[in-house]
């Protein structure tokens, strides 16, 4: 569901509508201030793992109620040094039929609160890849991507299917369909310490996984390189043309950077329209009801050719 006014109110959802600070400040983060007022959220909504009107959908909340400053706890709030928290359980309310997992996931929406720009589709809510021909690049609303963000991942699952347990994705590129790129953490419970890895999803073909800092195997031996919970660390998700580059930065540490050459994924044609998405998106759905994925994102910035705000 879009939430509206009304049923915001009734469920008690608290907002403030004060103190919006524009993409071009910067200032230290507040914790006394919901995230739409630390953060640029205009061009973002958010979907959460839940239904509170019981109409078989997540609650989708708009634009334009994270820049007043909506929050919810324990799924979307601000966190005592003023980080932007997401958690999203095990047993939480899905996105849709087709999807497997819960998620409190923010999706990109460069319409701004302009509704009458529609959502789906290569419009100006949407971008596209610059190696896209034709009349596409004057509709859509910028072309090519850039998202960084810095976070640390405060809790992933600890019970749960070996394949499942640990997981959870921090930052996307989702198409039409399907998705270039999936940035994923994991941890294992007897490990001290989790990995960050990539997946790209051609529009045919099998997934490519590219890993940073560790293996991501069931597994996988405690990291030498790995990062622990709560550690803070950076993320840049970039598209050039066809060109999918994705570096992870470290306090101290050297990047490590992957590059992946989509010319052959099918991300060209001309109905392929894009779109960030940041937050958790739990990768487990066999763990104990109350598990739960949480990270908490100090920095996100979303770019494009074309777009301005």
């Amino acid at each position: 569901m879009s939430y509206s006014k009304q049923a915001i109110c009734t469920t008690l959802l608290y907002f403030m509508v004060s103190g919006v600070i524009s993409a071009n400040e910067t200032r230290a983060l507040d914790p006394k201030a919901p995230p739409g007022h630390n953060f640029d959220l205009l061009d973002w909504n958010i979907s959460l793992p839940i239904d509170t009107n019981k109409d078989g959908k997540v609650d989708t909340i708009p634009e334009a109620y994270l820049e007043k400053g909506f929050q919810i706890a324990p799924y979307f709030y601000t966190r005592e040094d003023g980080g932007m928290v997401f958690t999203a359980f095990v047993d939480g309310v899905k996105t849709s039929k087709n999807t497997k997992y819960t998620r409190t996931e923010l999706r990109e929406m460069l319409r701004r609160g302009d509704n009458r720009v529609k959502v789906q589709g290569v419009t100006k809510n949407n971008w596209i890849f610059s190696s896209v021909r034709g009349q596409e690049h004057r509709k859509a609303g910028g072309i090519d991507g850039r998202l960084e963000a810095t976070v640390a991942v405060n809790n992933v699952t600890i019970t749960g299917k070996p394949s499942q347990v640990g997981r959870v994705i921090i930052g996307q590129i989702h198409a039409k369909d399907d998705e270039p790129a999936r940035l994923y953490y994991r941890k294992l419970p007897n490990n001290t310490k989790g990995v960050v890895y990539l997946a790209h999803e051609p529009r045919k073909g099998d997934e490519q996984y590219y890993e940073f800092n560790g293996s991501r195997s069931s597994n996988a031996k405690d990291p030498v390189d790995g990062i622990a919970l709560g550690e803070k660390f950076s993320y840049i998700i970039d598209v050039l043309d066809n060109t999918l580059t994705v570096t992870l930065s470290r306090e101290g540490k050297a990047d490590i950077t992957h590059v992946v050459d989509m010319k052959d994924s099918g991300y060209h044609k001309r109905d392929q329209y894009m779109y960030f998405k940041a937050g958790v998106y739990n990768q487990n759905n066999s763990g104990d009801p109350k598990d739960y994925v949480q990270a908490t994102f100090y920095r996100l910035k979303n770019s494009h050719k074309g777009y301005e705000h």
